[in-house]
């Protein structure tokens, strides 16, 4: 699946649903769809120097649950304060299925490929020293209420990997 033809050229590497309870959301999960273990990430902060909001520094933080379906990452995402997409979504829409993440070399080229080809870029950042830059884009015209688009480096790809093995 593409967003737009050229846009986002790696492969889809993760499913994120956006609640307002991390737990019961990691309980549904695991229930309904057989997702093992979870690894929770509490009061993970997206500070101004590294994230933006339409463009403008924005302040906040989220509770992060990260699991596994096979290879496909799983992530939750429960707002905690400050302004962002995810608390936008959950206040329209209530708890559901937020974004697919597909992986890109170049977070700046493919959000320059997402402006040309008229998809906005909503929301920007990095963490741990730029190991994962992000971008969301808005993915309705796909049928996804947002794209994520990032880069992933290698002491990210270890984390991701320690949780992955459990």
């Amino acid at each position: 699946m593409t967003i737009a033809p050229g846009i986002a050229e790696g492969p889809v590497i993760q499913l994120a649903w956006v609640t307002d309870d991390v737990a019961a959301t990691e309980r549904l999960l695991s229930e309904q769809f057989g997702v093992g273990a979870w690894t929770r990430i509490p009061d993970v902060r997206f500070g101004p120097d590294t994230t933006t909001l339409r463009g403008r520094p924005v302040d906040f933080t989220a509770h992060v649950s990260l699991g596994y379906a096979g290879d496909l990452q799983l992530e939750l995402i429960e707002p905690v304060s400050g302004p962002t997409i995810h608390r936008e979504f959950l206040d329209r829409n209530g708890p559901g299925l937020h974004h697919l993440c597909f992986a890109v070399d170049d977070v700046d080229a493919a959000c320059r490929r997402a402006e040309a080809a008229g998809v906005p870029v909503l929301m920007r950042g990095s963490m741990m020293d730029g190991e994962i830059e992000f971008a969301y884009v808005d993915g309705s015209a796909s049928g996804v209420p947002y794209v994520e688009l990032a880069r992933i480096g290698p002491a990210m790809q270890a984390f991701y990997d320690a949780v992955r093995a459990g």
